[in-house]
């Protein structure tokens, strides 16, 4: 059967705490913070999880964060495997004000990478992956991190025979999309920096999707459109899922949920168009609670039978 490994370069310790009215120049009072681990691989790691499934979470640590974050996978029942680098592994802030239900979060760049280190992470991808695998790559490069670095997970993954999920931004997007990439889940905005668009309409999504398509080795395009839902585009099908209105508590994890939705829909040999319509019922479901909680079952089930009988545009 099919594995799924997912690959995160810059972890990080999520701590979410809240304080009723941010104000400058103040001491402000918080709440016990929570802890969970993050970073968009190990975010996927923990939503796949949550959803009844598996997989390998493979992942850059470093100092006492970095065994911390061990811990806190290993609370999870997470299968892992730990790259181990010099640096401290980063920790970011998320605050909540309760007073506006506004959140503030803070992000840090994470510790500077060694040649060697990030050269161990794809000598351990080579033997790991195997033939069918899904390999889910997720989140932004750390500092001294080449911008070929998915490119040459791209290769690995190719030679392998495995799947390769990709969702990141900036340099490291643009080169990656170049290469072999079974899915590619940008945004909006990184859709329009792909294709050299400043902006895009509705009206030019789709052919900008199609001819984004026709140009690179990309067997499934999925465009995340936030509160409208997802694009859906192959080669042979087309299709807008629209996304169900829900309260917003947090969007932290948001896009990792939906990459979780979309690899467990795979493994279970769901058509693309179910697999993506799950992708929006748990990107959806993140967002309903507090904090790094990521997306629950029970929600996303309830979710996914609302978009199912909606019609796609």
């Amino acid at each position: 059967m099919a594995r799924i490994i997912t690959l995160t370069v810059n972890p990080a310790i999520d701590k979410n705490t809240t304080v009723a009215g941010i104000r400058p120049n103040s001491k402000l009072r918080c709440t016990e913070p929570t802890f969970d681990a993050g970073g968009g691989g190990i975010n996927v790691s923990r939503a796949i999880q949550n959803l009844g499934g598996s997989s390998l979470c493979s992942y850059f640590a470093g100092g006492p964060n970095g065994a911390f974050l061990k811990h806190l996978l290993d609370e999870k029942n997470i299968e892992q495997s730990i790259i181990e680098i010099e640096g401290f592994t980063r920790e970011n802030i998320a605050v909540t004000d309760t007073s506006t239900n506004q959140q503030f979060r803070f992000g840090m760049p994470g510790p500077s990478i060694k040649k060697v280190e990030w050269q161990n992470a794809l000598k351990q991808l080579e033997l790991q992956l195997e033939k069918d695998d899904y390999l889910v790559a997720s989140g932004k490069l750390p500092p001294n991190v080449p911008d070929d670095f998915y490119i040459k997970v791209s290769h690995i993954a190719e030679i392998k025979g495995a799947k390769f999920i990709l969702d990141t931004s900036g340099d490291p997007l643009l080169k990656a999309a170049n290469s072999k990439v079974y899915m590619l889940k940008p945004n909006l905005a990184e859709l329009g920096m792909l294709c050299n668009e400043s902006s895009i309409t509705d009206l030019k999504l789709k052919s900008l999707a199609k001819a984004f398509l026709e140009n690179h080795d990309c067997e499934i395009l999925v465009v995340s459109l936030g509160p409208k839902g997802a694009l859906l585009a192959t080669k042979d099908e087309m299709a807008q899922i629209p996304a169900p209105v829900v309260h917003q508590k947090s969007t932290i994890g948001a896009g990792d949920s939906m990459v979780a939705g979309m690899v467990m829909s795979l493994i279970w040999e769901r058509s693309f168009s179910d697999m993506v319509r799950y992708g929006v019922a748990c990107g959806t479901a993140a967002i309903m609670h507090h904090g790094t909680q990521l997306c629950f079952k029970k929600d996303v089930d309830k979710l996914y039978d609302w978009i199912k009988n909606q019609k796609s545009i």
